[in-house]
Protein backbone atom coordinates (compact mmCIF):
# COMPACT_ATOMS: atom_id res chain seq x y z
CA UNK A 1 0.00 0.00 0.00
CA UNK A 2 1.13 3.51 -0.74
CA UNK A 3 1.23 6.64 1.41
CA UNK A 4 -0.67 8.07 -1.60
CA UNK A 5 -3.41 5.56 -1.45
CA UNK A 6 -3.73 5.67 2.22
CA UNK A 7 -3.98 9.63 2.19
CA UNK A 8 -6.82 9.63 -0.37
CA UNK A 9 -8.70 7.20 1.87
CA UNK A 10 -8.85 9.31 4.39
CA UNK A 11 -9.40 12.24 2.39
CA UNK A 12 -12.45 10.30 1.01
CA UNK A 13 -13.73 9.69 4.65
CA UNK A 14 -12.79 13.20 6.43
CA UNK A 15 -13.78 15.64 3.76
CA UNK A 16 -11.63 19.15 3.98
CA UNK A 17 -9.21 17.42 5.46
CA UNK A 18 -5.47 18.78 4.86
CA UNK A 19 -3.83 14.86 4.94
CA UNK A 20 -0.04 13.82 4.79
CA UNK A 21 1.14 10.41 5.17
CA UNK A 22 4.97 8.85 4.83
CA UNK A 23 6.01 5.77 4.85
CA UNK A 24 8.97 3.64 3.07
CA UNK A 25 8.63 0.06 3.76
CA UNK A 26 4.72 -0.32 2.44
CA UNK A 27 3.39 -1.51 5.58
CA UNK A 28 4.87 1.29 8.59
CA UNK A 29 3.25 4.65 8.28
CA UNK A 30 3.11 8.21 9.70
CA UNK A 31 0.07 10.64 9.12
CA UNK A 32 -0.61 13.78 10.13
CA UNK A 33 -4.31 15.08 9.73
CA UNK A 34 -5.41 18.08 9.80
CA UNK A 35 -9.32 18.22 10.17
CA UNK A 36 -11.66 21.10 11.91
CA UNK A 37 -14.46 18.51 13.29
CA UNK A 38 -11.76 17.16 15.52
CA UNK A 39 -12.35 20.41 17.77
CA UNK A 40 -13.55 19.36 21.00
CA UNK A 41 -12.66 15.48 20.85
CA UNK A 42 -10.30 13.41 22.67
CA UNK A 43 -6.84 11.67 20.75
CA UNK A 44 -8.26 8.15 20.86
CA UNK A 45 -11.89 9.36 18.98
CA UNK A 46 -9.48 11.71 16.95
CA UNK A 47 -7.76 8.43 15.97
CA UNK A 48 -11.00 6.06 15.81
CA UNK A 49 -11.69 8.69 12.59
CA UNK A 50 -9.11 8.24 10.91
CA UNK A 51 -8.91 4.62 11.31
CA UNK A 52 -12.72 4.23 10.22
CA UNK A 53 -11.58 5.47 6.72
CA UNK A 54 -9.07 3.05 6.42
CA UNK A 55 -11.63 0.13 7.50
CA UNK A 56 -9.84 -3.75 7.15
CA UNK A 57 -6.70 -2.33 5.88
CA UNK A 58 -5.51 -1.63 9.38
CA UNK A 59 -4.32 -4.76 10.79
CA UNK A 60 -3.66 -6.13 7.31
CA UNK A 61 -2.54 -4.01 4.22
CA UNK A 62 -1.29 -1.47 7.09
CA UNK A 63 0.86 -2.94 9.76
CA UNK A 64 0.82 -0.09 11.87
CA UNK A 65 0.06 3.87 11.36
CA UNK A 66 1.13 6.62 13.58
CA UNK A 67 -1.07 9.03 13.90
CA UNK A 68 -0.83 13.10 14.55
CA UNK A 69 -4.33 14.32 14.80
CA UNK A 70 -4.86 18.56 15.00
CA UNK A 71 -7.36 20.62 14.25
CA UNK A 72 -6.19 23.54 11.70
CA UNK A 73 -5.98 25.83 14.65
CA UNK A 74 -3.60 23.72 16.73
CA UNK A 75 -1.64 23.02 13.99
CA UNK A 76 -1.04 26.85 13.88
CA UNK A 77 0.02 27.57 17.44
CA UNK A 78 2.56 24.51 16.90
Amino acid sequence: MSPELIAKLIQAGLPGAMVEVYGDDGVHFEALVVYEAFQGKLPLARHRMVYACLGDKMGGEIHALALKTLTPTEQQQA
